[in-house]
């Protein structure tokens, strides 16, 4: 019997050890026989079940795209393009799940590559197990590619389907709705008695203040998250809560109106500033150029007077040569009209330019260009404090002016109408304000035909420009000595870039006409804003118009000329206030300008002076 339990014993024993280590050997042998080679089949099932899922999303999305998809040609990126489709492939979640969808917000997965299909590990290990892995990868990634391939034809299909769905299109009905609430929200708590308390005044404030929070700086209706729509129908509730308790229409009608008026008032306060404190910075020197102006003058003076002459001086009255003339007390505005004509101009030895200027600026301009001159053209700087003839003409009119603006008082700004007797050896001679910059050649001007007129300009009498003026705008036609003389709906032309005809001027003794109106228009009211209307009047039927090519107006004013007429342009005209060396310069325009000033010049780099 002993005999029989010890056996028992022993056969309960022996099989609780083969089942203990039965399941360890089996698990050795399998490990030591496992190999690169059989992951292969594991690998291949799980390719198999991507195709298997893949084909199921790229036959949604021809289902969706219906027949529009019909012969759409796919292809796939193949070598080293798979990395730039796989880098794109996955998406992140967003807050906004419209923005996510538009936007196409991307993630990038920090363990897992999807151009290479393999996994990245952390660089730890035994060098085994690195081999190893380096093997599987080479597999991992022959088996990928086909599924790349997949992906990127997956990926190319939603790019064409996106290029057929129009842009969303920016609206702001939702907010301009939130901002009408806080207004109907405001009127009725002026309605409520000062000092009060009530549960509707306390949660008419409390929804404004949630309004406003919720709306932020938001401008477009795509920004406003859910809970600003939230607090939009809260808000929506409150309101008509208080349309019950203030049922009186014609009390908010009232207010209502008072608080446009009240708004209306502001703004029109506001544009009043605005256009006050534009004009004073069109009017006011900046430091840097006044620094430029204080350091060109003091080196000019610490010149030896020999040094202070231009070459090629007795080119200056020759009638064959292309004569430009600029009236300025700006050195950076006269360098850009001289750089720009010369460095546009095929044959530059034909240019002589002659700039005029007052004795306080002669110094600082001449020093300038004896510092840099322009290529092959002649320079000729003149000071009008030095034309004597002059002063008995022109100064004692110019007493008399009453305008406000220094630019309309201005000598430089009248001396226009004194070419003849500036040049009094020249036939013809081209015109340019300060604030212009040419951008082609000008050579085909001198042979335009003038037709007996005295001045060449483009118009600007049409209705569908912005550079539209009408005579009656500067010219006052209720008097009867400006009906008599001029057509108002005459065209009318701009100064600027003018080719004028000194000898045909001389012989119809223009000047003397521009004193007599100049006279008249002192004793009653008759012209506005200087030299403009006396010009229109001067040279009324005595204007030739040029193809508005040659000259481009409005690039101090105007944000909305077309790229192909600045382009096509001879001449661009920075007219108005806003000048391309001042900083409320328009600045979409401000590069022509600026191409053409070295800020690398010491003294600019001195003065600060920068584009």
């Amino acid at each position: 019997m002993k005999k029989i339990n010890q056996w028992q014993r022993i056969l309960i024993l022996s099989l609780l050890c083969f089942t203990v280590f039965a399941p360890l050997l089996f698990v050795s042998t399998r490990l030591k026989n496992f190999t690169p080679f059989g992951r292969k089949e594991f690998v291949e099932d799980l390719s198999t079940f991507k195709y298997r899922t893949d084909a199921l999303k790229l036959q949604a999305i021809e289902q969706e795209a219906g027949e529009d998809l019909k012969g759409l040609k796919l292809f796939a990126y193949e070598g080293n393009n798979l990395d730039s489709v796989g880098k794109h492939s996955t998406t992140s979640w967003s807050n906004n799940s419209k923005h996510s969808e538009n936007n196409g917000d991307r993630s990038h997965d920090s363990r897992q590559s999807e151009s290479t299909g393999y996994t990245i590990h952390p660089l730890h290990g035994t060098s085994h197990e690195r081999k190893e892995e380096n093997k599987h990868i080479q597999l991992e990634k022959l088996s990928s590619k086909s599924d790349d391939r997949r992906q990127s034809n997956q990926s190319r299909i939603r790019h064409h389907q996106n290029l057929r769905i129009p842009a969303r299109r920016e609206t702001n009905d939702k907010v301009k709705e939130m901002k009408d609430q806080l207004i109907r929200a405001k009127a009725y708590l002026s309605f409520a008695p000062p000092g009060s308390n009530s549960h509707l005044v306390k949660e008419l404030r409390l929804r404004m203040k949630e309004l406003e929070r919720a709306m932020g700086e938001v401008m477009w209706d795509a920004d406003l998250s859910r809970s600003a729509l939230k607090k939009m129908k809260s808000m929506e509730v409150s309101l008509s809560k208080a349309s019950r308790v203030f049922p009186h229409c014609s009390a908010m009608v009232t207010k209502l109106r008072a608080m446009t008026y009240g708004a209306e008032e502001q703004v029109q306060a506001q544009k009043n500033q605005t256009m006050f404190l534009i004009r004073l910075a069109a009017r006011t020197t900046p430091k840097g150029l006044h620094c430029l102006s204080m350091q060109l003058t003091a080196q000019f003076f610490a010149l030896p007077p020999e040094e202070r002459q231009f070459p090629n001086q007795q080119r200056l009255h020759d009638a064959i040569l292309h004569h430009y003339a600029v009236f300025s007390d700006n050195i950076l505005a006269c360098a850009v009209v001289v750089n720009s004509t010369v460095s546009s101009a095929k044959d530059a030895e034909k240019i002589v330019f002659h700039v005029v200027t007052d004795s306080l600026n002669f110094p600082a301009i001449s020093m300038w260009f004896l510092l840099n001159p322009p290529s092959k053209a002649t320079i000729h700087i003149q000071n009008i404090d030095n034309f004597d003839w002059l002063s008995a003409k022109y100064n004692s009119t110019l007493k008399q002016q009453n305008s406000r603006d220094p630019r309309y008082a201005s000598a430089l700004n009248h001396l226009r109408f004194y070419l003849p007797d500036i040049f009094p050896l020249l036939n013809k001679i081209v015109f340019l304000d300060h604030d212009v910059v040419v951008q082609k050649d000008l050579t085909g001007l001198w042979s335009l035909n003038m037709k007996g007129k005295v001045n060449g300009a483009v118009e600007t009498c049409k209705e569908s420009e912005a550079s539209f003026r009408q005579m009656d705008l500067f010219i006052n036609f209720s008097d009867p000595y400006v009906t008599k003389r001029f057509d108002a709906k005459a065209c009318t032309w701009a100064f600027g870039m003018n080719l004028f005809d000194l000898k045909e001027w001389r012989r119809r003794k223009l000047t003397a006409l521009y004193h007599k109106y100049l006279q008249v228009g002192y004793k009653k009211p008759l012209w506005k804003a200087g030299s403009l209307p006396l010009g229109w009047a001067t040279f009324y039927n005595q204007t030739v118009i040029l193809d508005r090519n040659w000259h481009r107006l409005g690039l101090g004013y105007d944000f909305g000329i077309r790229q192909d007429d600045i382009d096509r342009a001879a001449v661009l005209h920075y007219d108005g206030v806003m000048k391309p060396w001042l900083d409320i310069g328009i600045g979409y325009y401000k590069s022509y300008w600026t191409k053409h000033v070295n800020y690398d010049h010491p003294y600019l780099q001195q003065c600060n002076v920068h584009g």
